[in-house]
């Protein structure tokens, strides 16, 4: 836990920049930091030279570094932490900064810049940082001053991780980090949580007494184990239904039998209608923004015919969009803590309506044929026999994601590493820092082909790193996702979403991994075991029909669908 009173010797004597940042982020609880390295920050790379308490892993692109670095925050809490070069490094790096933005998860860039005498001048690489990054951060620095480098890095530790946690930006003068000044180090940041009054707790079992059809949603960031275990004990008491947002299911035992469904893009008509159909809403954790309300049709805006609880631990985000009846500015943790002391009633009249959804659930997960000779749901089947609960999974955006975020049960915080924010090429960072922070556990990175080729050059990272991890890659020679709206809004005109890929098994091989390539179902299972034997990193190509665009509807039912209702 970050935070510290204890009082100790605090470092005066005179240093480089690069050694007071250095020695700010070990104080701060820094340990893994990500980077593509460049000449704008060699003196901070020097540095790190000196000291073994920050593992520095080499990347092959920054976007790639940046959403290790979000990965890295979304499995700890902590921010992670990512280096990189100005001008085009600090470009390429905002793909995984605007993910952590959107996901509200802790992280610092650290970027090299232009020295401070030649500023304005239009210098090599020079960019406006502040204007560059202020929309995908919460706070954009640059530390002119090498003494005042703990004060910068404090702020942005703090900054990253209270409220709504997010990304913080820091330039980096490369003249600043050589210059030499006295500083007296900082403190470990500490982590304001928040907590519901006893006023707000009373108002929302008094709700929940007066409620014929409540539903608890969950979702956000700043959870932790102990969170969801208090959560899954308030909705086991309470005979609650709960359902979690999309690409948070890790926030609910999946297998708890108050449990409804995922929440967001592809939800089930069911849970759909049951949220609709709610006389009490409690939002714990999540912004509420369009994905999380199926494009803003679950709520009316801005006033919600349910009654609305709303809890989040940035005030700002209460009634951003939609008014709640009763808001709650505190953590996921705090709140959680709260729900211990809210005595439920001796027989809620909801039970038999919280059975049904999870039954709904359970059918909802129940997968159907798809075309071709590769069945995904028999592989995702025959997945959830072989793995323990503890594996992590990562994944990209496409369509492909479908098949682990419905077809899978997680059963336990810190099991999914995914972007909210629909961000392709993420499944391999992702998956990447989770095998670095836990070697001991099984991870499965799910990505397609147009996702995976965003950011497949980090199998070189993996390799340098010799992770244990394995890469299943859904390989349909599309751009899915976009092919698939192609069809339903402009059917048969086809431009733009085909693909022409490389044997992706033999690209693995190239970069030291193994590879493999699965062209029926029954060669998955002993190609999957040959890959968890082999390691190291693994890819298993699995070639499967362009019809199979979505477990429920092939393309060409899409294009007659479409057509049938352009005819009309």
């Amino acid at each position: 836990m970050a935070g510290t009173s204890a009082s100790r010797p605090r470092n005066t004597l005179a240093r480089t920049g690069a050694r007071i940042l250095v020695d700010q982020l070990k104080i701060h609880g820094a340990d893994l930091a990500f980077c593509v390295p460049g000449e704008s920050y060699l003196a901070l790379l020097d540095a790190l030279y000196d000291t073994r308490a920050i593992r520095l892993v080499t990347c092959r692109q920054e976007g790639g570094a940046a959403m290790m670095a979000d990965a890295y925050g979304k499995l700890t809490g902590r921010p992670g932490i990512v280096m990189v070069t100005r001008g085009p490094g600090a470009a390429n790096a905002s793909a995984g900064l605007h993910v952590a933005m959107q996901d509200s998860t802790p992280l610092i860039l650290l970027i090299g810049d232009v020295a401070r005498n030649a500023r304005g001048r239009d210098a090599f690489q020079e960019v406006d940082f502040r204007q560059m990054f202020g929309p995908l951060a919460k706070w954009v620095g640059r530390i002119d001053d090498p003494a005042r480098i703990p004060e910068f890095v404090s702020r942005a530790f703090h900054t990253a991780v209270n409220g709504r946690p997010g990304p913080v930006v820091l330039a980096l003068p490369e003249d600043m980090l050589i210059e030499e000044a006295e500083a007296a180090d900082g403190e470990r940041y500490v982590r304001a949580e928040t907590y519901p009054s006893p006023a707000a707790m009373a108002a929302l079992r008094e709700a929940l007494i007066q409620a014929e059809r409540p539903l608890v949603m969950l979702g956000g960031s700043s959870w932790n184990a102990e969170a969801v275990a208090r959560v899954e004990a308030f909705a086991a008491a309470w005979k609650l239904p709960v359902g979690c947002v999309f690409r948070r299911q890790d926030r609910f035992d999946n297998a708890h039998p108050s449990y409804a469904g995922d929440i967001g893009i592809g939800i089930n008509p069911k849970l759909a209608a049951r949220v609709q159909d709610a006389d009490l809403l409690i939002a714990i954790g999540p912004r509420l923004g369009e994905i999380t309300t199926s494009g803003y049709t679950l709520l009316d805006i801005p006033a919600p015919k349910q009654k609305l609880i709303h809890i989040h631990p940035d005030p700002e985000e209460l009634g951003r969009v939609y008014r709640p009846f009763l808001a709650i500015a505190a953590t996921p943790a705090g709140f959680a803590a709260a729900l211990d002391n809210l005595a439920p009633p001796a027989r809620p009249r909801w039970t038999a309506a919280t059975e049904a959804a999870h039954a709904d659930y359970l059918a909802w997960r129940q997968a159907p044929r798809i075309p071709g000779a590769v069945q995904m749901g028999e592989i995702m089947a025959w997945l959830e026999t072989q793995l323990p609960p503890g594996t992590i999974f990562a994944n990209g955006a496409g369509n492909f994601a479908t098949w682990l975020n419905r077809f899978h049960c997680y059963r336990g915080y810190g099991t999914q590493v995914a972007p909210t924010s629909g961000s392709m090429g993420y499944g391999l960072p992702g998956a990447i820092a989770a095998a670095l922070l836990h070697p001991d556990r099984p991870v499965v990175c799910f990505t397609g082909d147009g996702d995976f080729l965003m950011t497949g050059q980090e199998l070189a990272t993996a390799a340098a790193e010799k992770l244990k991890l394995v890469i299943v890659l859904v390989n349909n020679n599309l751009y899915g996702t976009i092919r698939m709206h192609q069809e339903m809004h402009y059917p048969g005109r086809v431009i733009a979403t085909d693909l022409v890929n490389p044997d992706f098994a033999a690209l693995a091989r190239a970069y030291a991994a193994h590879g493999e390539i699965v062209a029926r179902t029954e060669e998955f299972a002993p190609a999957f075991e040959r890959a968890r034997a082999s390691g190291k990193t693994a890819l298993i190509e699995l070639r499967i029909d362009p019809e199979a665009i979505t477990p429920a509807r092939s393309l060409s039912q899409l294009r007659a669908e479409a057509l049938a209702k352009k005819r009309y």
